[in-house]
């Protein structure tokens, strides 16, 4: 009978990522061993004392009759990893099982055994001296064993040379030089996996034929020690077990020095043990993980078989809450129950979103918390991640004023076009990067904008209107309204906008991103068309330079070096993917002198529109009335303006990107609105928050922990959180007007391709698009996501199918003339939403969506209501009952 250890179950990507990782906002950075991992943050949560990360070694006794010495045979840090000795390697880390007799067995032996808990021994040889003070061992056998636990164990560590160093065992007292480590120890590139102040624990178990009965020695140090050569790591120890007895059947010791190091490697074990006090508590905390083990019955599996590491660690939350309640005593059991009902529930909304109740009041406490972090928006991007993020997202802003300014070209007749594209988001962009609340913003052209300016042109040509005096009242009138916005703090309603309005709106903007860039590449089919093979027109030869062919030469360099190597060349691919993908495309471009269309920059610096300056007349040809007329429209583009940034802006500063320095909701739309009346007076296309092009300038900002323990994913630790890479983006999109020459050669499909692979990144990556998927796939092919383990999968396709029904509403007024109305079709998915309470109970939309702010308040108020309460089981985990509350829009450029 084999069992799965408690805190290590194995989740499916799709689900426990999703639920977990992200649907625990307050979880602070990384995972695993990083320093904020989930299980150091949840202790500090809890008030636990954070403990060190332990690297547990077994070393095994061989060669028994002839001649004895100790092996390292396995390791552990969260993972269990084997030595293949005939491969002469390390396994692959995988989680470890365990057959219960080996802890049954183990358990007995340390209760008969000896444990010195808080051992004073300051050396290798005085511990020794202290665990071999057993009355079983006779004098002789005494001499005997220390002589064998003061051999040098082999290890198994590559080092520079070409081939992995095995040390020599030599049964000899070790001498002061001789525990001192050695330096293939501090070669070993285990040691830069893990992070300062870990300690080492070392387990020896065997088999001796001296011995008639068995011995069990566990040692926790009262301070930590280096015990020479006995870890592969040089680290100091903190325990120490031994486990010897005679000659048996099978491999008893082996499996009980495994069952110890398993034991150890268990963090809530851990905890108790380095705060046990005697034997009693040691066995109590044997039992009480007894109790968390899972079972796995013989013959329904393989027993040799490897179970990969998680995708996501679940969280220790619960098992910390015990411990919590016995190390605070009475006061902290009265008060942990109380934290743990309550620790799941719905949050309260950030200090971004609370009113304050006077005018402009959140205005002006977003300029007072962000103005503390001014200088550091400036240092924090002295980082070479973000000169990758630099050139990845100026290429695709480019492409997006290129894409956009040749559509408002044609949509508007010349009134604007490239160049007022370029410029507007130069300027735009810059001076939003350098005033706004959340600078990692991106300011551009979208899709639903353009219908809008689209539209007003429309109408304009319909009347004989001078359309862009009659714009710059819109503009007006949009920024008077914005501001009115920003003065009654109307940005708390955000908190109304809901996975069910988000997705929504990001499913739309993905969709306008895939099908301008599907559309674009298709057109060049008939303008660029492609010849068949031995079409006189043109066409491309390969061939090889030589008739033999090619030949590649390889270099053998040092293990060490060529390490060292690869993982920086790996390092900088992983950086400058995206880069080094758009460069290939150009150099292939080039290199076989293909026919495809090139970038084209405007190469004077003056309006598109021939006749007029760069300042618009307020007036024109239009009546005055107009001006107050324009404010109807203006209306309408107000709501778009204000949905569009404000749910951009939501889906940024989700707490799930650990960001740092706050939002500023209210100090983003005042830019906004600034923006607006500056772009109208200049003519310039009107900018708002680019959802996609936003959400893949943070994505490639993802800082990554660097320690990580084998088999342990690098933990997400936040955004670099600045206004550089913003600031230049922009700045080199306005140079990009005087950079024509260079330009020129860039191939336009390869920036309709960043445009489409941005586009299938985000939609493909939302929960939304996951539903879809299950509406077309049979019930026993789908995967065991945990919404389908609360939610009946009817539930879940009514659920999708009002969102695709929605989705496919917005697109149809988007592409018809009754696009006037589109902004206030995205305001009713918010009134769809609110209406759907009357369709779904509570339990489901926790599930599905998240809860609206007076549920919320209901629910914190009251409690969880029996009828939706998730606290039925404890074999459930409550701490996956909330769903993150965003898009899973995370497009992966690193």
């Amino acid at each position: 009978t084999k069992m799965k250890l408690p805190g290590q179950e194995e989740f499916d990507i799709s689900s426990t990522c999703e639920n977990v990782a992200t649907g625990e906002p307050e979880s602070g950075p990384g995972s695993g061993l990083s320093p904020d991992g989930p299980s150091d943050t949840d202790s500090r949560e809890l008030g636990v004392p954070k403990d060190p990360v332990l690297f547990i070694q077994l070393n095994e006794l061989m060669g028994w009759p002839q001649a004895l010495e100790w092996r390292e045979t396995g390791r552990w840090v969260l993972f269990e990893e084997k030595l293949e000795v005939g491969a002469g390697r390390w396994s692959a880390p995988h989680v470890p099982t365990l057959a219960l007799p080996s802890l049954q067995k183990l358990r007995s032996l340390l209760a008969e055994g000896l444990v010195l808990l808080d051992c004073p021994a300051r050396s290798l040889l005085e511990l020794v001296e202290q665990v071999t003070r057993v009355e079983l061992l006779s004098p002789e056998l005494r001499g005997q064993l220390q002589a064998l636990l003061l051999q040098r164990p082999q290890h198994l560590i590559w080092t520079t040379r070409t081939r992995p160093c095995c040390w020599s065992a030599r049964p000899r007292e070790a001498s002061h030089d001789e525990e001192a480590p050695m330096k293939e120890q501090h070669q070993n590139p285990l040691r830069h996996k893990l992070p300062p102040g870990a300690e080492a624990a070392a387990v020896l178990a065997g088999e001796l034929g001296s011995l008639t009965q068995p011995l069990g020695v566990f040692v926790r140090l009262q301070d930590p020690v280096v015990l020479g050569p006995l870890t592969e790591v040089p680290l100091p120890s903190r325990f120490f077990c031994l486990l010897l007895g005679p000659p048996t059947l099978g491999r008893g010791y082996h499996e009980m020095g495994r069952a110890v190091a398993v034991l150890l490697s268990d963090r809530q074990f851990q905890w108790s043990v380095r705060r046990a006090s005697n034997l009693h508590d040691l066995l109590a905390a044997l039992d009480a993980f007894l109790e968390e083990v899972t079972v796995l019955p013989p013959g329904r599996w393989d027993p040799t078989a490897r179970i990969p590491p998680p995708k996501c660690l679940p969280s220790q939350h619960k098992r910390l809450a015990s411990q919590l309640r016995e190390f605070k005593g009475s006061s902290a059991r009265r008060r942990a129950p109380a934290e743990d009902r309550h620790s799941h529930r719905p949050h309260p909304p950030s200090p971004e979103l609370r009113r304050t109740g006077r005018l402009f009041g959140g205005f002006v406490q977003d300029v007072r918390r962000k103005a503390s972090w001014y200088p550091s928006d400036f240092l924090d991007a002295l980082h070479p991640q973000c000169f990758s993020a630099v050139l990845y997202i100026y290429l695709a802003t480019v492409t997006n004023a290129i894409t956009f300014g040749g559509l408002l070209g044609e949509a508007t007749n010349g009134a604007q076009g490239v160049l007022e594209s370029f410029l507007g988001t130069a300027v735009a962009g810059a001076a939003f990067c350098l005033m706004a609340g959340q600078p990692l913003t991106i300011l551009s052209s979208t899709g639903p904008v353009l219908v809008f300016e689209r539209l007003l042109f429309s109408f304009s040509r319909d009347y004989s209107l001078d359309y862009l005096p009659f714009r710059l009242w819109v503009g007006i009138w949009v920024a008077i309204f914005c501001l009115a916005l920003v003065a009654t703090e109307a940005s708390v309603l955000v908190r109304y906008f809901t996975r069910f309005t988000e997705e929504g709106f990001c499913a739309l903007i993905s969709l306008i991103f895939i099908y301008d860039a599907v559309g674009k590449m298709l057109s060049l089919t008939r303008a660029y068309p492609i010849q068949r093979p031995g079409s006189p027109t043109y066409g491309c030869f390969c061939q090889f330079p030589d008739p033999q062919g090619n030949e590649s030469q390889w270099t053998r360099t040092k293990p060490k070096d060529r390490d060292d190597i690869l993982s920086v060349m790996r390092k900088m691919l992983s950086d400058f993917s995206s880069v080094l993908a758009i460069l290939l495309g150009c150099g292939l471009d080039a290199f076989l002198g293909l026919a495809t269309p090139k970038l084209m920059v405007p190469r004077e610096f003056k309006p598109t529109l021939p006749g007029r300056g760069w300042l618009v007349s307020p007036f024109g040809a239009n009546p005055w009335w107009l001006s107050v007329a324009a404010a109807l429209p203006a209306l309408l583009l107000s709501i778009l303006i204000f949905m569009d940034q404000q749910i951009t802006a939501v889906i940024l500063n989700r707490a799930k990107y650990r960001l740092q320095k706050g939002a500023g909701f209210h100090l983003d739309l005042f830019c906004v609105a600034v923006l607006m009346l500056l772009t109208s007076a200049l003519g310039l296309p009107w900018y708002v928050s680019a959802t996609v092009i936003s959400l893949a300038h943070m994505d490639s900002l993802r800082r990554e922990s660097r320690a990580c323990a084998p088999g342990e994913p690098p933990s997400f630790l936040g955004i670099r959180e600045q206004r550089l890479t913003g600031l230049v983006v922009f700045i080199l999109t306005g140079i990009s007007i005087f950079l024509a020459p260079v330009l020129k050669f860039i191939p336009m499909p390869v920036l309709y391709g960043i445009f489409l692979y941005m586009g299938v990144a985000a939609i493909s990556s939302i929960q939304f698009t996951k539903r879809v998927q299950l509406l077309l796939m049979p019930a026993k092919y789908q995967p065991d996501l945990l919404l389908l383990q609360h939610v009946p999968l009817n539930r879940i396709h009514l659920f999708t199918g009002i969102q695709l029904a929605c989705l496919g509403l917005l697109w149809i007024i988007k592409s018809t003339p009754a696009a006037i109305i589109f902004p206030l079709m995205l305001l009713g998915l918010v009134g769809v939403r609110t209406a759907m309470e009357w369709v779904f109970s509570p339990q489901e939309l926790l599930w599905l969506d998240e809860l609206m702010p007076e549920k919320e308040r209901n629910i914190s108020e009251k409690g969880l209501e029996p009828e939706y309460s998730f606290s039925g089981s404890d074999s459930e985990d409550s701490e996956l009952m909330y769903q993150p509350k965003s898009p899973e829009i995370n497009i992966s450029v690193n």
